[in-house]
């Protein structure tokens, strides 16, 4: 599946102190009516809660760290999911040591600092669906 957009407007900001990251960046997207666009995010966490999927058993496994972690990159979309917004986005963190790791970013990372760009796209209305080979919810 290809289909063309052209670029929207541009959201950028801070997230509050404490927020959780993952739905505070749903919820900006969201109140400025942002159904389809990109999302990236700098900055540190106290705490994170990130996955991958496990495609043999078709199902996230989530890990989690207790610990000040540095956001090294996020990256991630929006585009519409059972009627509403969805932000799907990926997280690299790193820890004291510079040690790096990530994967799908999840509700219950918290916000020390984030600074983040939401990228509107327009003329396109992507919607998640379920896709029976992977177990995923695709564009669709």
């Amino acid at each position: 599946m290809i289909v063309e957009s052209k670029p929207g407007r541009v959201l950028v900001g801070r997230l509050p102190h404490g927020s959780d990251l993952l739905a505070e960046l749903t919820r900006v997207a969201a109140e400025n009516g942002v159904l389809v666009g990109r999302v990236e995010a700098i900055g540190a966490v106290s705490r994170a809660r990130f996955g991958y999927y496990d495609q043999t058993g078709r199902k996230y496994v989530y890990l989690e760290r207790e610990e000040p972690l540095e956001i090294l990159a996020l990256v991630g979309n929006v585009s519409l999911k059972d009627g509403g917004v969805f932000v799907h986005a990926h997280v690299t963190l790193a820890d004291e040591a510079g040690q790096a790791f990530g994967g799908h970013l999840a509700e219950g990372t918290v916000v020390f600092a984030a600074e983040f760009r939401i990228e509107e796209l327009v003329g396109v209305e992507l919607r998640r669906v379920p896709d029976k080979t992977t177990g995923l919810a695709l564009w669709g």
